[in-house]
């Protein structure tokens, strides 16, 4: 159903069973998948393209453009999975031409309220962010991480599938998967146990991913001869342990420790 008070562009796509509020702005080249509902007072922008049964909550800006300062009015893009949860006043921005012109939200993450996702983001599955977390511009975020309230991240920073960022940490290098980090400026605290045995990892890989965190982070070598050492060790047969290696080895930012 969409509200007499909505404003729905004719060139925008809306599916069936799509709830629309009142006083909502559906602008052209929008489309929307079947079953989404998009609250109250809510603008989604030109270039937006949104999944199927979607819950997108009163005062939210969707697809806005960047902030960026190269940005010049091109068309770009912002594309939302589907299943995803969208809290209230939750601003999600178009990507910029310079960072590839895509922003992309995956399917099934929980965006609470307040939270912020820049230009040319891109984030992927069952991700949680907690209220008022904010991600920069070209920003990775892997799936099944959990992004504490108001945490701040830097842009071009990745952050690895399961890891775990406390409320209030400030991210200026990436995160590895599988890791738990905290502090103004994040620092490593260790694996996710919980988080990973809550999503059924077995105890062998529990166990080998610890065994690498000790040697790649408190073992004092160089992270080079550490990589190498866990590389060198049976724990390495383990896929997990192959894609914690494989994210710090392109790291660019360098790795929070």
């Amino acid at each position: 159903m969409i509200h007499p008070s909505a404003l729905v562009d004719p060139q925008a796509e809306v599916g069936e069973n799509v709830d629309i509020g009142p006083y909502t702005v559906i602008e052209k080249r929008v489309s929307i998948g079947e079953g989404t509902k998009i609250g109250p007072h809510i603008v989604v922008r030109e270039g937006t393209q949104i999944g199927k049964r979607c819950q997108i909550f009163q005062f939210s800006s969707i697809g806005e453009a960047p902030q960026a300062v190269a940005y010049r009015g091109e068309p770009t893009l912002l594309q939302v999975g589907d299943h995803n949860i969208i809290r209230e006043y939750v601003t999600l921005h178009r990507g910029s031409v310079k960072g590839g012109g895509k922003t992309v939200l995956g399917n099934e993450n929980f965006i609470m309220a307040y939270s912020h996702i820049a230009h040319d983001c891109q984030v992927g599955n069952h991700v949680v962010m907690a209220n008022g977390a904010t991600l920069g511009g070209h920003i990775l975020i892997e799936d099944h991480a959990i992004i504490g309230g108001l945490a701040a991240i830097h842009q071009f920073c990745r952050i690895g599938t399961h890891a775990i960022l406390s409320g209030l940490t400030g991210v200026s290098q990436d995160v590895p998967p599988y890791m738990m980090a905290a502090g103004s400026r994040a620092k490593l605290y260790g694996l996710n146990s919980i988080g990973l045995k809550r999503h059924q990892f077995s105890e062998q890989e529990i166990k080998a991913l610890k065994k690498a965190y000790r040697i790649i982070f408190r073992s004092g070598l160089t992270l080079e001869k550490a990589l190498k050492a866990v590389e060198e060790d049976d724990i390495f047969q383990i896929p997990k342990v192959q894609h914690l290696l494989q994210f710090i080895r392109h790291s660019k930012r360098g790795i929070c420790r």
